[in-house]
Formats: C-alpha cells, structure tokens, sequence
C-alpha cells in the first residue's frame, strides 16, 4: 500500500507527460516555471483553501493560523519533493530558506514591540489613561477625536493590532451605556490606526516590509504624513456630526500607576531610538535594535525582582503602597512574552511562506507582468490598495516584494499608503478591524462597518490626490 501511494505521489510531481528519451536534466535552470504544472496547480489550491478557512474563523470556530500553517507546510514540501526529484534540492531549501529570513525579522520585531505594551498594560498605563480620560468629563464627541489622535499618532510607532484593541478598550469604557457612540468610535479608530500606521515603518507590517527590503529610507516614510492624515480627517469629519454630544459620567476610580510604569515608558522610547538609529547609520535590520530593546526591559524586570525581594528580606515591606512592591516579586518578563498574539504571528507565518513558495512557483511573475507591464503603475498599486480590504496588506505587499517590480520612490510611496489605508474600508481588511469585531461583539460588526465605506473611500482618494501633490517630486 505505501508503495502505491509513493507511486501516485510520484506521478503527480512528474512533469505532465515524460517518455523515454525526453527525461528531465538533472540541473534544471533555476527558478523553474512550475505555473503550468500540477505543482503549481497543487499550491493554487492550497492557498486557496488554506485562506478560505482563515476568513471563515468565526463560522468554523477554526484559529486562522491553523489552516495557512498547514497549508505553507503542505505546499513547500510539494515543491521540495518535485526539485529533489529533478536532482535540485537545494535550490528549493534556498528559496524557502530566504522566505523564513523575512518572517524572523518581521517575528522579532512584532515580538518585542508587542511585550513592551503587555508590560505596559500590567503596570497599569493604560487603565491609568481611561480613568484620567473620564475624570476630564469630556463629551462623547470630544472622545471622539481624542481617541482618533491617540489612535492615529501611537500607530506610528506602535502596533496597529494593539493600538485598535487599546483605543476600543477605552471607547467601550467611557461608552458603554451609549452603543450609538462606540460603533461610531471603533470605525473612526480602524480609520485613524491604518492611516498613522502608513507613514511610519514602525507601525505597520506592509510599511516594514519595505523598510527591511532597502527600498525606502526611514525618512522617506515621514513624506507621507499630510496624505495619510488627510485619509483620517476626511471621514473623520463627516462621521464627527452623528457622534452624540452627551457626556458620559464620571469615573469614581483614581489612576495608581504600578512602580516602574513611567520608566518602562522611557525604556520603550529608548528602543524605538534605538531601532531607527542603528538601522540609518549602521544599516542594520530593524530587528536588531528592538532586540537590544527587549534586554533593556528584561534587565529593568529583573531590576524590580531583585528590589522587592530585598525590600521583604529587610523588613521595610511596610510603605506606603506595599502591594505595589508585593507585586513585583513575582514579576516575570517572559510571561509578558507568553501573552502574545501568537494566532496572528503564526498566521503572518503561513500567509509569508505561502505567498513565497507562490513566487517561488512562478506566479507572482506573472502577476507583475500584468499590473506592472500591461496596465498602468498607478492604477494597479490603487487596485492593489483597494484589495487590501479583502486581503491582509501585510500579505499584499510581501506578494508585490517578491514580484520586484521597478518603480519609482514615488510609486513605492503610493503602493505603501493605498495597502495601509486600503484595509479600512471593510472590518475585515486590517488587523485593528478584525481585533476589535472579536473584542466588541454585536456592537461594532462588519455591516455596521460597511455602512461608512462610502466616507472612508473617499478620504482613500483624497489621501491618493494629496501624495501626487504633496510628493511630485518623487515621480
């Protein structure tokens, strides 16, 4: 039985028909065009299926990980048995070794970022905000555009995916006795998060792509600013006259930072400094810097261990907020690590080593001949941009990446603002969308969503014109 079934596998990995005297050469020109191929045909399908099960996660109560995982592992294995048929292993372990390079950046970066803001949460920074918000006793339309800046401006620098869940903690809180409000919130945030996200590569995956690929300095995100607030003001605007202008009650709660909060703040700061300066003047991967970040907040952690602890051993427990101090003689930085979003982080693994072994395949050469030979540059990265708010923009630009299209700064620029604000129009198009449709259930929901494209598109053209004006001079 196992015979056979290696003999079937066999057959389907063979080139379509091989007769006697027409055998494949044992090295085979490098890439091989497998579009045409059950290969190829094979890794369509997968993919296929594979995101099919990831955007159906609610209905199927199945992690999106789970599916892209499997389905990277199934097609990379695919195309190393055809290569090591044809004598060429090796350069089928090049290809996929090269795409988990990519990955571990992106991985790393993510993964430290990320543990700055749960140790952030832990000492309580961000409650700490939500009550000062409250006690300000500002107006619900007021917040509206205070959690938008907020939004907008911590995006930059800070996940979009922790940013939205952050920012629609806080709109919950301050709205929950008005649903009307929060809705109107959580659309404004997406908005607000995908636009600062799109003018700073520390803030979105698509814009970190590009920065660790070379092909644009650090500065030259920053020349997106004005379109990419224009992208939020616009909507932002209309949605501004049907928010409520009651104002919510206040707080009874007293903000009570944990110790060390206002350092960890600093230390956060000082990794993003960090991060952008040793990438601009050493040219070293973005990674690096917020690697030597995470040991800074791994020290400071340690800083608070050992101070507790000596604290309780002399008898000097006894302050005037000791829980604080009781606190931290368990504090474990690695816990903070453990607490990750480790759902989205393996499925940005399945959709980077997918959408890889697709070029690697042949077909994403194929797809740049057409949007980037037979059509318009600026209307295929438009298009590109509105797909996005079907397909993750991460994803997106990690296709266009291995497609290498030659461009002009001023197309690249264009490419990076249509995918960052391209996955606002749906609730399903960027990874705040999504995080908050799971966090705030039955309040803020795709329909709802769906009901503001029209203001959102229009600031995506809007944002679009402004770049031709604001940057001609990259064209």
């Amino acid at each position: 039985m196992m015979k056979t079934s290696f003999g079937l596998l066999s057959l389907l990995l063979m080139p379509t028909l091989v007769f006697a005297g027409d055998a494949p050469s044992l090295q085979p020109a490098l890439p091989m065009d497998l579009t045409n191929h059950i290969v190829g045909y094979l890794s369509l399908a997968i993919t296929f299926l594979a995101y099919v099960a990831a955007m159906t996660e609610d209905v199927i109560e199945l992690r999106k990980s789970k599916p892209m995982v499997l389905g990277a592992a199934l097609v990379w294995f695919a195309i190393c048995i055809y290569y090591a048929m044809q004598g060429n292993a090796k350069a089928a372990v090049t290809g996929f070794e090269s795409n988990l390079l990519a990955y571990v950046e992106l991985l790393l970066f993510i993964l430290v970022s990320m543990t700055y803001l749960n140790a952030m949460e832990e000492r309580g920074i961000f409650d700490g905000m939500r009550i000062w918000l409250l006690n300000r006793q500002y107006s619900y339309q007021q917040l509206f555009w205070i959690l938008g800046t907020l939004a907008f401006f911590l995006s930059a620098v800070v996940s979009g995916l922790a940013v939205g869940l952050l920012m629609g903690t806080i709109a919950m809180a301050v709205g929950k006795n008005n649903h009307r409000f929060v809705g109107l919130a959580c659309v404004h945030i997406v908005s607000a998060t995908n636009a600062g996200g799109s003018f700073s590569p520390l803030g979105g995956i698509s814009t970190l792509f590009v920065w660790q690929h070379h092909i644009l300095h650090f500065a030259d995100f920053l020349t997106l600013f004005i379109p990419c607030l224009v992208n939020f003001l616009v909507p932002a605007a209309i949605m501004h006259f049907f928010v409520p202008k009651e104002v919510p009650l206040m707080s009874k709660q007293t903000v009570n930072l944990k110790r060390g909060s206002k350092r960890i703040i600093a230390l956060f700061a000082l990794t993003l400094v960090i991060t952008v300066l040793s990438n601009v003047y050493l040219e070293l991967p973005p990674a690096a810097g917020m690697m030597a970040g995470l040991a800074l907040l791994q020290m400071f952690s340690f800083y608070l261990l050992k101070t507790a602890k000596d604290r309780e051993t002399d008898g000097v427990i006894d302050e005037p907020r000791p829980a604080a101090w009781l606190d931290d003689r368990n504090y474990d930085i690695f816990q903070k690590i453990g607490n990750l979003e480790w759902d989205t982080l393996l499925f940005f693994y399945g959709a980077m080593m997918i959408i890889g072994a697709l070029g690697f395949v042949g077909y994403l050469d194929a797809i740049a001949h057409y949007l980037f030979g037979e059509i318009n540059t600026t209307i295929a990265n438009i298009l590109i941009g509105l797909s996005s708010a079907f397909i993750d923009n991460g994803t997106l630009m990690f296709a266009v990446l291995n497609m290498h299209p030659d461009m002009p700064i001023g197309q690249w620029l264009l490419l990076t603002l249509t995918l960052g604000v391209g996955g606002s129009l749906l609730a399903i198009g960027s990874a705040p969308g999504v995080g908050l449709l799971g966090q705030i259930k039955g309040i803020y929901t795709f329909g709802y969503h769906m009901r503001w494209m029209p203001v959102i598109l229009l600031g995506y053209f809007a944002s679009i014109a402004v770049h031709f004006w604001v940057n001609a001079r990259f064209f």
